[in-house]
């Protein structure tokens, strides 16, 4: 199948139905499906009572324990970027961004934080950041949601904004290693799948917004994921052998259908691998890495709609709600409760479908 990495549908209906940062249709992005998938194809009863308040309390819970700076901090981990940007998204998600909604605000901040977080090279990176690029990963996701959602302009905000998402994604392009991934470091020596897809979203959420991304960039990185996934359809965690796990084989559809493939075998095999040991409710998964593996499980499941989506939702729906805290955080036992819930929240908000990065 050819690649179309080049396809990229720009013009996005953003929160409350405002088109913002909008460009025109590239040419030839007619031939992407356009009414496949649970992002066009809304289930009956997607979002329920129950879910409307498992969400408000969530909300309410990352609103009050946002810092001063603008930031998040999750026990060992201290003030996060990654972990600060995830909780934004999961806030923008409700359609509250900067200048609009009751929690832009608390959005704005956490738009300071990451901005004041970024080095001359365009590294996103704060204290205690094991694993940088994770951290510039999300951190661009959410700059370049964050742009595609906000009108522009020649006021300092704005040309910082473009400035450091610029930045950003040029060093991703500069530090893809020559297999076609991106490692822990911002250096191109080595490479994982998990690491990957922080650098794909992030890539596609720029050019998404109007910002100049490499094709020949996108077109290693596919090259990369294909290499990773096992005859079982799973995913391991590096080029040459390994066992599949069911969090990077999430991780590695995502991948390639943020790259801009939308049919393929690769994806059909990921995708039966995913329901067979990862279902929620029918398979037995391990609690290790379970928010990052169900925050790309579902957006999989997402894009690749129909009967998958009608599968996957109300099992992670229910499972998660059942999961919550009475505080209205969800506990990830390696790395806190703010990161534990601005992923339930993502999860759980997918089908109010604010978020551009969630589009084909």
């Amino acid at each position: 199948m050819k690649h179309r990495s080049h396809i990229i549908l720009c013009s996005l209906v953003c929160v409350c139905g405002s088109l913002t940062n909008a460009q025109p249709e590239p040419a030839g992005a007619s031939d992407t499906p356009s009414d496949v998938g649970a992002q066009n194809n809304p289930m009956e009863s997607e979002i329920t009572p129950e879910l409307d308040a498992a969400v408000s309390r969530g909300i309410n819970y990352l609103v009050t324990t946002q810092l001063e700076d603008g930031s998040w901090a999750s026990g060992r981990f201290g003030k996060n970027v990654a972990i600060t940007a995830l909780a934004c998204l999961s806030i923008m998600a409700d359609g509250h961004i900067p200048g609009r909604g009751t929690y832009g605000d608390t959005v704005d901040r956490g738009v300071e934080f990451i901005l004041n977080s970024t080095a001359e090279n365009g590294l996103i990176t704060s204290e205690a950041n094991n694993g940088p690029m994770y951290g510039h990963g999300f951190a661009a996701l959410f700059l370049g949601e964050i742009y595609g959602m906000t009108p522009g302009g020649d006021n300092a905000r704005a040309t910082r904004l473009h400035e450091t998402l610029v930045k950003a994604i040029r060093l991703i392009e500069q530090t893809q290693n020559e297999d076609g991934g991106w490692r822990y470091n911002p250096v191109p020596y080595d490479a994982d799948v998990s690491v990957t897809i922080c650098q794909i979203m992030a890539l596609r959420s720029a050019r998404n917004a109007g910002i100049e991304v490499s094709s020949e960039v996108i077109d290693r990185a596919i090259e990369y994921v294909r290499l990773c996934q096992n005859s079982d359809g799973g995913y391991k965690y590096q080029i040459g052998s390994g066992n599949s796990a069911w969090p990077r084989t999430a991780a590695g559809i995502a991948s390639l259908y943020y790259a801009g493939i939308y049919e393929d075998d690769a994806i059909d095999r990921g995708l039966a691998y995913l329901e067979k040991n990862a279902l929620p409710g029918r398979a037995t998964t391990s609690r290790s890495h379970y928010f990052y593996g169900q925050y790309y499980a579902v957006q999989t499941m997402y894009l690749a709609g129909d009967e998958h989506w009608a599968l996957w939702w109300p099992a992670i729906r229910g499972q998660l709600i059942g999961m919550q805290n009475d505080e209205g955080s969800w506990d990830d036992r390696s790395v806190g409760k703010p990161y534990g819930t601005a992923m339930a929240l993502i999860i759980l908000q997918m089908p109010k479908r604010y978020l551009p990065i969630f589009q084909k």
